[in-house]
């Protein structure tokens, strides 16, 4: 066996990783000033939301940018997305699509995603986002009954986590081969980690992941993005 050290100088200038830094309040601020580009509707529709009951629900405004970056690398042109509620993820999503791209956006709350149409429409995007009122397994598998299987190039799923397997199922058929899915809350608050934690939604992340890290139809890797985001590259 072979052993290199560094000097001790440079090893303490470039300290060795052993995990993924955690973010307090002050470098959580320095993140978003120095890489946030959110456009002002989604800050506004970010500030509204944030006064729901639900607000919990709203993605981080680094996961928006995240995900537009991510369709803009890809290509992406038809997208799929399993819950809306107020449209910030749908929106950072349309943003990062050609003039000719598409959302398939299924939610069942009319409520949330009224406040979701408005926004579409203040952010130019709203002739780009197909809303379907309906339980998301009857959208999907409609899209599937209609011959739609493989039309897709990306997916997000953030919906509640007992139907994580049956969408996650239906998305994979929906998206192209090389197509990615990105699944939201798998980091679930850190419950995931808790054993004493046995309710009905953390048992069902855990599930949900553990079948995902063995799934050999898609590669993956699980980023400590928010509350953990999958993103799953379909083979």
């Amino acid at each position: 066996q072979f052993c290199v050290s560094r000097p001790t100088h440079q090893a303490e200038q470039y300290p060795v990783s052993k995990g993924t830094l955690t973010l307090d309040d002050r470098l959580y601020d320095y993140m978003l000033s120095a890489s946030l580009r959110e456009p002002d509707v989604l800050r506004r529709l970010r500030e509204e939301t944030s006064k729901l009951e639900w607000s919990v629900m709203q993605i981080s405004p680094e996961q928006g940018q995240f995900m537009r970056l991510l369709v803009e690398m890809i290509g992406a042109r038809r997208t799929i997305e399993v819950g809306t509620f107020t449209g910030y993820s749908s929106i950072s999503v349309a943003l990062g699509l050609p003039a000719d791209g598409h959302v398939v956006a299924c939610d069942v709350s009319e409520e949330w995603t009224a406040m979701a149409r408005r926004y579409w429409a203040e952010a130019g995007v709203a002739d780009k986002i197909t809303l379907h009122l309906a339980p998301a397994v009857e959208t999907l598998d409609s899209l599937i009954a209609a011959g739609e299987a493989g039309a897709y190039d990306f997916a997000f799923i953030d919906a509640n986590a007992e139907g994580y397997m049956d969408y996650y199922e239906r998305c994979l058929v929906l998206v192209r081969d090389g197509g990615v899915l990105a699944v939201d809350n798998v980091l679930w608050e850190g419950k995931v980690a808790d054993p004493a934690d046995t309710s009905e939604s953390t048992e069902a992340i855990r599930a949900f992941n553990a079948m995902l890290h063995a799934d050999e139809r898609v590669s993956i890797s699980m980023l400590p993005l928010a509350d953990g985001l999958t993103l799953a590259r379909k083979r």
